[in-house]
């Protein structure tokens, strides 16, 4: 059917009102779109752009670095290294179910465990997926193209040192906060100020482009120790092998600088490995050098002998009837495991006599001998600032007892932990002067605070050296071509019901060279179970091992040598001795020179 031609005028009066009002159309739209535009760009351009950056833009942290732990040497002994945690947006996240089990994988981290986890924090929007990994893992995490997965920078604790040192250097935690030991003590210092700034993240959540810096991170600062890195080695390998050898509960051992009151190391056992968190126990990392209270046994008699000299009520030559090995006190009974007859008071030092160091300390006024105990530092902390010293016990109370006095003398009654009787020698090792000890570098040693007459240090020490003669309790801690002086001490270890009639402490202290001492060791073995128990044959034979490696690592002149002799000892060759016409490379070996 064709159309009539009334149609054909009618479609042709239509069409320019259909094309304007297509146009009017079109025209309607722009001005929408143009009001939208100016909406949006000029009157509202705050608020939308806030959206949009609420949508890209993100403030992030700019980790800090801890500041580094050195030895006195500049050794590192805790250094932050970089690395990367990964984290995830769980309410963008989504992943294939190959994909998540190569992530499971990756990680180290059961599918199902994970998928379970991300679900539990689907109304959040962060979560770590797993801290600290190494770069090569984030590669490939990232290279899974998992949306919702990102990386965070950050900082990561590394101890070179490992069991070692853990005791002393401590450690910080996942987010670098100084948790135990000097890592704790000085965390205020050694924290940085992480900073901040801006970026643009895409639709999986990572950060494409750096926007601003708001603030710069400022790095913690570096610390240099007392600690000598390789004596530290020395002392901790040496206690270990005693700690095993004689089946001990544990042990621990300090050595400090007489001249600046510096802890040149600080061992424990049993150690962790600090670089391995999930060995941690509870009560194992504690650093039971400083914090650990015993009974010091016999090591207290020559403090006892020093208070004695400084009262001017005694003489070293002056005689001790100890016979018949046995004195009542108050009813109590004291013994001797031998009569010794008479004794001077050297020689009571010497075969460690109960009965003629109570005798000794019984004819001084209380006070006198009280006094000498609280100048050592005893019942006090050592000033170290290290966390959790203990300050041990020295009661008041025994002043009006006569037999805790005597008790007191020969080192039952009163407490110390091992850095505290290590001060207390060192302060007879120092002519008498008193030091702070310090876990820190000092660019100028103290003075110290005077205690006792320079020549009642001297006397004291000679007697000491009497101890570890051939004939001596402690004859094991001699060390080749240094004179030695030192006390033994074996102790009764007190447990809930009282003192246990076959479990001991084995204590040695000593300072080498005796003639101008320059280092002073204590080593205490708790519960040794292998047959041996006396100081003077599970303490002693440690501290002998370790000074004398420490002689030769820090190079003090032998001040004993035979004329024409010279005589090595190392903790793993024992003696060898060498005539005249070698004792030029026996010099040169004794440094560790090749030769």
């Amino acid at each position: 059917m064709t159309r009539t031609s009334r149609q054909i005028k009618n479609s042709k009066a239509l069409m320019p009102w259909r094309r304007l009002s297509v146009l009017l159309a079109f025209v309607c739209l722009v001005a929408v779109l143009a009001g939208r535009a100016l909406d949006m760009q000029v009157l509202h351009s705050a608020f939308f752009e806030r959206q949009g950056d609420a949508r890209q833009l993100r403030n992030v942290t700019i980790p800090a670095n801890r500041g580094d732990i050195v030895d006195r040497n500049g050794e590192p002994l805790a250094i932050s290294t970089p690395v990367n945690s990964i984290w995830l947006n769980p309410q963008a996240f989504a992943a294939e179910e190959k994909s998540l089990k190569q992530l499971g994988r990756l990680l180290s981290i059961d599918p199902a465990r994970l998928k379970k986890k991300i679900h539990s924090y689907q109304d959040r929007e962060f979560m770590y997926l797993k801290r600290h990994v190494s770069p090569e893992v984030a590669s490939k995490v990232l290279a899974l193209n998992i949306k919702g997965i990102a990386l965070q920078d950050e900082y990561r604790r590394y101890y070179p040192a490992g069991e070692v040192a853990a005791h002393v250097i401590g450690f910080a935690d996942i987010d670098d906060n100084g948790q135990e030991g000097l890592e704790l003590a000085f965390d205020d210092w050694l924290k940085g100020e992480p900073g901040r700034k801006q970026v643009i993240r895409d639709r999986f959540g990572r950060a494409v482009d750096d926007v601003k810096r708001i603030s710069s991170s400022e790095p913690g600062k570096p610390i240099r120790l007392s600690v000598d890195k390789r004596l530290q080695y020395l002392t901790y390998r040496t206690l270990k092998a005693a700690v095993l050898k004689h089946n001990a509960v544990a042990g621990s051992a300090v050595v400090l600088d007489v001249s600046s009151g510096e802890v040149l190391a600080i061992a424990n056992q049993p150690s962790f490995n600090v670089n391995d968190r999930s060995q941690l126990r509870p009560g194992s990392t504690r650093n039971r050098a400083v914090t650990d209270v015993f009974e010091p046994g016999s090591t207290m008699k020559p403090l006892t002998v020093a208070a004695a000299l400084e009262s001017g009520v005694w003489r070293d030559y002056y005689k001790v009837e100890t016979g018949p090995g046995y004195m009542q006190v108050m009813g109590n009974t004291i013994r001797d495991t031998h009569n010794y007859g008479d004794l001077d008071v050297a020689g009571v030092i010497k075969k460690s006599s109960n009965v003629g160091i109570s005798k000794i300390a019984l004819a001084l006024d209380a006070e006198q001998q009280w006094d000498m105990y609280q100048k050592l530092g005893l019942g006090t902390d050592t000033g170290s600032g290290f966390p959790g010293e203990a300050m041990g016990r020295l009661s008041v109370d025994a002043l009006n007892n006569d037999f805790e006095r005597a008790t007191l003398a020969f080192g039952y009654g009163v407490s110390v932990t091992s850095l505290q009787l290590a001060r207390a020698y060192a302060a007879i090792a120092a002519d008498g002067y008193l030091k702070p000890v310090s876990f820190l570098n000092q660019d100028k040693p103290p003075k110290g605070e005077p205690i006792m007459a320079p020549e009642t240090a001297a006397a004291v020490r000679k007697m000491m050296q009497q101890v570890v003669s051939e004939d001596g309790t402690g004859s094991a801690a001699q060390v080749a071509n240094y004179s030695v002086a030192g006390k033994t001490g074996t102790v009764h270890k007190f447990t809930a019901g009282g003192y246990a009639e076959n479990r001991y402490l084995s204590i040695f202290t000593g300072m080498v060279p005796a003639n101008d001492p320059k280092l002073v060791m204590v080593v205490m073995i708790d519960e040794p179970r292998n047959g041996e128990h006396f100081g003077g044959k599970v303490a002693a034979p440690v501290f002998s091992k370790v000074m004398a490696g420490a002689m030769r690592l820090l190079d003090v002149p032998p001040d004993r040598v035979e004329p024409g002799r010279l005589v090595l000892e190392t903790p793993e060759s024992g003696h060898k001795s060498r005539d005249s016409a070698a004792s030029q490379q026996a010099t040169q070996a004794s440094k560790g020179e090749s030769v």
